[in-house]
C-alpha cells in the first residue's frame, strides 16, 4: 500500500496545468454548446406553442389564416371563429422578397465577377470598403433614406402615394446587395485556378471562361448567396414598415400600399395583451416567419451538400 501511494506521487501521475486547462476547455465548450441548444429549443417551443394556440385554444381556422383577406382578430365571423386572414401579409412578404432578390442578384453577381475576374486589385480596393460600409448601415437609416428619397421619387413618376411594394423592394434590394455580393465573391473565388487556366489554354476568351467555367462551377455557391439574401429580406421589418404603406389589403400593383408579415408584427406586438386572441394571432405570424427561416436554412444546407458531393 505504501508502495502504491509512493507511485501515485510520481510526476507522471500528477495533473499538470496543461491537463487542467484542457479539461476546463472541454467543459467550457460543452456548456456553450448545451446552452446554445437549450436556448434554441426554448425559442422553438415558445414560438410553436404560442403560434398554435390561435388554432387550438382560440379555435381559429387554418384555412382562413392562409386564404382569408381580412385581418381583425378582435372580432369573430359568423361561425364564431376569429377573423385572421393573413393572405395580404403573406403576399406582400413573398412579393417584396422575390422582387428584391431578382433586382439585387444580377448586380451582386456582376460586382463579384468584376472584383474577382475583371479587375481583382482595383475592384477589391474600391468595392470592398463600399460593401463593408453598406453592411454596417442600420436598417432604420435605410428606411429613412427610402422614406426621404425613394417614396417621393415614385410619387412623382407613378400614380399613387409612393408607398408600396415598389418602394419596399428598392430599399430591400440595396440592403441585401452587400450580403449577396460578399457570398457570391466567395463562391467565385473558390473556383480552382486550374479550371481557368485549362479553359484559356483550350482557346476560350476571357468572357467565355467566366460564363462557361467560372459561373457554371460556382453556380451552387451563387444560389446559396441569393437564398441567404432572400432570408434576410423576408425577415426585415423596420425599413420595410417605413416605406410599404402598411395597408392590410392585397395590392393590385407595385405602387399601392401593402404590408408584410414583419411590418404587422412590429406594429401590433406592443398593443396587445399576452394570451388574448390578438396576441396569439401575432404569434401565429411569428411562427410563419420561423418556418420560412427554417425553409431557407434547409434549402441552403441541401445546396451546400450537393456542392460538396
Amino acid at each position: 500500500m505504501a508502495k502504491m501511494i509512493k507511485e501515485m506521487e510520481h510526476p507522471l501521475y500528477r495533473k499538470s496545468n496543461k491537463m487542467r486547462m484542457e479539461r476546463f476547455g472541454k467543459w467550457l465548450t460543452f456548456l456553450s454548446v448545451a446552452l446554445t441548444a437549450a436556448i434554441t429549443a426554448a425559442i422553438l417551443f415558445l414560438v410553436f406553442s404560442k403560434g398554435l394556440s390561435t388554432f387550438i385554444t382560440n379555435e381559429g381556422s387554418v384555412k382562413d389564416f392562409f386564404t382569408g383577406t381580412t385581418w381583425n382578430p378582435a372580432e369573430v365571423n359568423s361561425l364564431g371563429k376569429p377573423i385572421i386572414g393573413a393572405l395580404p401579409f403573406l403576399v406582400g412578404s413573398i412579393a417584396v422578397t422575390g422582387i428584391s432578390a431578382l433586382l439585387s442578384a444580377p448586380l451582386a453577381i456582376g460586382a463579384a465577377i468584376f472584383m474577382s475576374e475583371i479587375a481583382p486589385r482595383t475592384g477589391k480596393r474600391i468595392m470592398q470598403p463600399v460593401i463593408e460600409l453598406l453592411v454596417g448601415i442600420p436598417s432604420v437609416v435605410y428606411g429613412f433614406i427610402g422614406l426621404t428619397v425613394v417614396v417621393p421619387l415614385l410619387r412623382d413618376l407613378f400614380p399613387g402615394s409612393g408607398f408600396g411594394i415598389a418602394a419596399g423592394t428598392i430599399v430591400l434590394s440595396v440592403m441585401i446587395l452587400p450580403t449577396v455580393t460578399s457570398l457570391a465573391l466567395d463562391a467565385i473565388q473558390s473556383v480552382p485556378r486550374s479550371l481557368r487556366e485549362a479553359s484559356l489554354a483550350l482557346g476560350s476568351t476571357r468572357w467565355q471562361m467566366i460564363c462557361k467555367v467560372v459561373l457554371k462551377t460556382a453556380k451552387p455557391g451563387l444560389m446559396m448567396a441569393i437564398i441567404f439574401g432572400m432570408a434576410r429580406a423576408f425577415g426585415e421589418a423596420l425599413a420595410v414598415q417605413m416605406v410599404i404603406g402598411n395597408a392590410s389589403v392585397i395590392p393590385h400593383s407595385l405602387f399601392e400600399p401593402a404590408s408584410t408579415v414583419t411590418s404587422i408584427l412590429t406594429m401590433g406586438m406592443g398593443y396587445t395583451v399576452m394570451g388574448q386572441v390578438e396576441n396569439n394571432a401575432l404569434w401565429s405570424l411569428a411562427l410563419v416567419l420561423l418556418l420560412m427561416s427554417l425553409f431557407f436554412t434547409i434549402t441552403v444546407r441541401m445546396i451546400g451538400k450537393g456542392k460538396n458531393s
